[in-house]
């Protein structure tokens, strides 16, 4: 019997040189619907899947390729199951070609639900499957970028030595790619049929955007996967214009950085290093003063750190970051105009990140994640929870509460325990202080003070989570800190307040606490 080779495709690149090749090899081509009309098209002699079954395509195309002589001639195995082929007229079918329905590019143009159920391929991934199951004897194809491999190892006679290691990796490859189709429909399906938080089972798509040098070390491979089609606030969406690649710590600090710097309406600059800001700032009059104001809350711990505006960034502000003498790994902006291109050009090593202009009305799709050993911890982004505060002492004074809110929305963001000391000075809002990822409060409260570059006196403060005793409070009278705001709920409250009550310190509770480990 002929050599058959099955071929149906959405993706129709390079699809004719590969028929082509096969042809050459002694191939027979079957194939469908547009894939065939193709071939066709191309002058290549084709027998459509309906002929060589001797069955029509039924339910406008819905079931053409689900019959024993395709899944028979797939799934055969040479030699113990010759006999039964020969008996029932099944051809072996050697190379098996096969992209599936464009469901995700379908459900990115907006489609309905009607719309999107109708691009969900069943015949394509049975296919797929059924061939990578039975790699020893077929070839898997499902991505145009492996037609050359194939070819290159196939040969009128028979398979080179190499065929079998190839069959493999394109099996693997077969099973990761319906994998991920699968998680994909399932994804999209499940936010608008069965939105539940916490399913007993869940696929998470992810393609490989970037692979990367080494990960948070040299010694540790590392890429960057992104979720297929997932929009909002999706580092996969923002465009490098300039530099080097970026690193696996660069994304993980631009994460950090934009997370912060997002938190605002107004203008605001934030500087991240090590996943933690050393120089947070907002200024009515812009992004150019704001910076100024950031940047000068740690200035040595700024070299090397992530930069990021959540303003278009133009020549002014281009020009205050090249006059400030810094070396920034990265800047990041929603809007990067062509003077600022240009200034930012003679960096050339500077990763200069553009956002997406909906970046600031976005938030991030799906579930915040953690890798663990053995596993994952989903949960919520911590975005956008906050209850009304109360004020258990003074009402802050109106600069304080600006302060406050500033100082609350830098610490949401700090890794635990976190404190953050917050002043106004200079017509903004900056920084004063971090103490970040002490194993007691106290510690983070002492650490934030002794960072501050400014006076204490007269700063606010804010704690990502209660009190457990009063000494961090104590440590927060003797730098003259004036408020606080923090989640409360502490049940040495009553002995926390006793001590703001007798420094004269306003104290805001959230009600919420922030923790970010």
């Amino acid at each position: 019997m002929p050599r058959l080779a099955l071929l149906s495709v959405s993706d129709k690149k390079g699809l004719v040189p590969f028929a082509q090749g096969l042809v050459e090899r002694g191939f027979t081509l079957l194939s469908t619907g547009g894939t065939a009309k193709a071939l066709l098209a191309a002058g290549l002699p084709v027998t459509k899947v309906s002929e060589h079954t001797g069955a029509p395509e039924i339910f406008d195309g819905r079931v053409k390729t689900l019959h024993p002589k395709i899944h028979g001639g797939i799934l055969g195995r040479r030699g113990p199951d010759d006999a039964v082929a020969a008996e029932q007229g099944i051809g072996f079918i050697d190379v098996v070609a096969v992209n599936l329905y464009p469901f995700e590019a379908t459900v990115a143009g907006g489609a309905s639900l009607a719309e999107a159920i109708e691009q969900i391929d069943i015949g394509g991934p049975a296919m797929v499957r059924a061939a990578a199951k039975n790699h020893a004897s077929v070839y898997v194809v499902v991505d145009p970028a492996d037609y050359d491999s194939v070819l290159a190892v196939l040969s009128a006679t028979g398979d080179t030595a190499e065929a079998p290691g190839v069959r493999g990796r394109l099996a693997v490859k077969a099973y990761r790619h319906t994998a991920t189709y699968d998680a994909v429909v399932s994804t999209w399906l499940a936010a608008r049929l069965d939105p539940q938080g916490e399913p007993a089972e869940l696929a998470i798509p992810i393609r490989r955007v970037q692979a990367m040098r080494y990960g948070e070390n040299p010694h540790q491979s590392a890429a960057f996967y992104a979720t297929p089609g997932e929009g909002g606030r999706s580092l996969a969406r923002a465009t490098q214009l300039q530099g080097k690649e970026l690193s696996f710590n660069n994304l993980a600090d631009l994460d950090a950085t934009l997370r912060i710097v997002f938190e605002f309406d107004e203008p605001a600059v934030v500087i991240v290093k090590h996943m933690n800001p050393c120089g947070s700032a907002v200024h009515p009059d812009g992004v150019v003063k704001a910076y100024a104001l950031a940047l000068s809350a740690d200035p040595v711990s700024a070299y090397g750190g992530i930069l990021a505006f959540n303003r278009a960034m133009g020549a002014a502000e281009a020009q205050a970051v090249i006059d400030s003498k810094v070396f920034y790994e990265v800047i990041a902006a929603p809007g990067v105009d062509d003077a600022a291109r240009a200034l930012l050009a003679a960096k050339k090593n500077l990763r200069v990140m553009e956002l997406p202009a909906d970046w600031a009305a976005s938030r991030p799709a799906g579930q915040d994640a953690r890798r663990v050993q053995g596993g994952w911890l989903l949960q919520d982004w911590d975005i956008g929870h906050e209850t009304a505060w109360t004020d258990a002492l003074r009402p802050p004074t109106a600069d304080e509460a600006r302060a406050l809110r500033f100082a609350w929305a830098i610490c949401r963001n700090v890794k635990s325990n976190a404190i953050v000391l917050a002043t106004i000075a200079d017509g903004g809002i900056v920084q004063n202080g971090v103490g970040a990822g002490q194993m007691s409060r106290v510690d983070s409260c002492k650490l934030a003070v002794s960072k501050a570059l400014r006076p204490t006196a007269g700063s606010v403060l804010a704690s990502d989570a209660f009190f457990p005793f009063a000494d961090g409070v104590e440590v927060a009278v003797a730098a003259g800190i004036t408020a606080i705001v923090q989640p409360g709920g502490s049940i040495r409250d009553e002995e926390v307040l006793a001590t703001a009550r007798t420094a004269g310190m306003a104290m805001s509770m959230t009600g919420a606490r922030h923790f970010r480990h």
